[in-house]
């Protein structure tokens, strides 16, 4: 065999990456491969818009057909996003004995399970690398290189907007609107980034993560997920006065016989690894059981280092398609899974630290009310903070606890927030401690 054929499926900012690494490194791609990867086709709706590379127009349809009924291309590398038609076209090229290469994270978080079983019952290969992370090569670190242990703790800055916008009111001390307009001119982040910095987009990154770990197709409905949209230049500062920064962090923990899987704002101490990755940059922290902790740290999007994911997927398949392999490894990594759904610890039994920020009237016995409600949920101070007046008469009361029951947390702030003493909805974001980040 000379050479592999590849169709590409959608040619926007990620598929122009793809066919620009091709052709860019095609020498040293075969000097690796053993094989030319040769792109047959290129299908988008739009053909006509300059992509910043050049491209022969006989490769160029905006027939998905030329590709999926096509039985010369051996791969298809699936660009286009979203749910319904990426979906219909993965199966098919499926079900037609083609490999599949795919960036798209919400389809796996979502459908991932039928996309799985498929590819098993037709014995090819699925390629999702660029899924998760982008150009940091975490699923396939999980599927080979960490593949002999358990994961105990996997934690991650899987959004590279929110870090960006984190980041920046962090060190400017800037609203949270105004970096967000900041981060949409700059194009880190759509307009309106709300996938972003809701949570979603790192939801669906962590629901993958956890399917390989655990080797079950889990629900991206099982995982718990908010975002940074409450979060003021205030919560920061006051975060850093305790000795934290704060980070969207997605978490898995192994507790035995089942998991912690969640994605929210996390204080964690400025000495911690994750606190050092900044700007529009991810990072994954990962314990196993035998090999201990590591930091995969990259860039998590854009044309090239997603490109460079995809590409590295199809190299791998090169490989065995030039040596008569197919099916090789499930999609999973688990030959057996463990059967047919993990059990996720519901949010409101997880034990955390957690951080308060009360808007509170000026007046005596304030404080001791706000104390004797906590207390009586079992949820003890460690720490408080009292600033001076502001101009409305109100004043932030800001705490941290030792470590509480989610749900003893929900209602004692459901309880205050219903008193006449606070002038605006409690924040609360949860602590992770050295300890139980290192050591658990």
């Amino acid at each position: 065999m000379s050479k592999i054929n590849v169709g590409i499926i959608g040619f926007g900012t990620v598929g122009a990456g793809v066919y620009e690494i091709l052709t860019s490194n095609r020498a040293l791609i075969r000097k690796r491969v053993g094989v030319d990867i040769e792109v047959n086709k290129i299908v988008d709706l739009d053909i006509e818009t300059d992509r910043g590379v050049t491209v022969d127009p006989d490769l160029l349809t905006t027939d998905v057909k030329q590709v999926l009924d096509d039985p010369e291309i051996d791969v298809v590398v699936e660009v286009i996003g979203g749910l319904t038609s990426a979906r219909d076209i993965i199966l098919r090229a499926m079900e037609r004995g083609k490999h599949v290469i795919t960036a798209n994270k919400a389809l796996l978080a979502e459908n991932g399970a039928e996309i799985y079983k498929a590819a098993e019952t037709f014995g090819v290969n699925l390629g999702f690398e660029a899924s998760v992370a982008g150009g940091i090569p975490i699923i396939n670190a999980l599927r080979h290189g960490l593949s002999a242990n358990r994961i105990q703790t996997a934690m991650g800055i899987l959004n590279g907007t929110s870090n960006y916008i984190l980041t920046k009111m962090s060190r400017e001390g800037l609203p949270y609107d105004q970096v967000v307009q900041e981060a949409v001119k700059l194009g880190y982040a759509e307009d309106p980034p709300t996938l972003d910095v809701d949570g979603t987009d790192a939801a669906h990154k962590l629901t993958i993560l956890i399917s390989i770990i655990s080797g079950v197709p889990v629900s991206f409905g099982a995982v718990y997920r908010e975002g940074i949209t409450h979060l003021t230049p205030d919560d920061i500062r006051f975060a850093d006065e305790f000795g934290y920064c704060v980070k969207l962090l997605a978490i898995i923990r192994n507790l035995g016989e089942r998991f912690e899987v969640r994605v929210h704002p996390t204080m964690i101490p400025k000495d911690h690894i994750l606190a050092t990755v900044n700007e529009a940059f991810n990072a994954i922290y990962i314990e196993g059981d035998f090999v201990g902790p590591g930091l995969y740290y990259g860039l998590g999007a854009g044309r090239r280092p997603t490109g460079s994911a995809i590409v590295a997927d199809l190299m791998d398949l090169a490989r065995e398609i030039r040596l008569g392999t197919r099916g090789l490894m499930p999609p999973l990594a688990h030959v057996e899974s463990g059967g047919d759904r993990i059990l996720i610890q519901p949010m409101d039994e997880l034990n955390s630290a957690y951080y308060f920020r009360f808007s509170a009237l000026d007046s005596p016995g304030v404080l001791s009310n706000i104390a004797g409600i906590l207390g009586e949920h079992s949820i003890s101070i460690s720490s408080v903070i009292q600033k001076g007046r502001e101009v409305n008469g109100s004043v932030p009361i800001v705490m941290l606890t030792h470590v509480a029951q989610e749900s003893n947390v929900q209602k004692a702030v459901s309880l205050l927030d219903d008193l006449n003493i606070l002038t605006c909805k409690t924040v609360i974001v949860r602590v992770e401690g050295q300890e139980v980040d290192c050591h658990q």
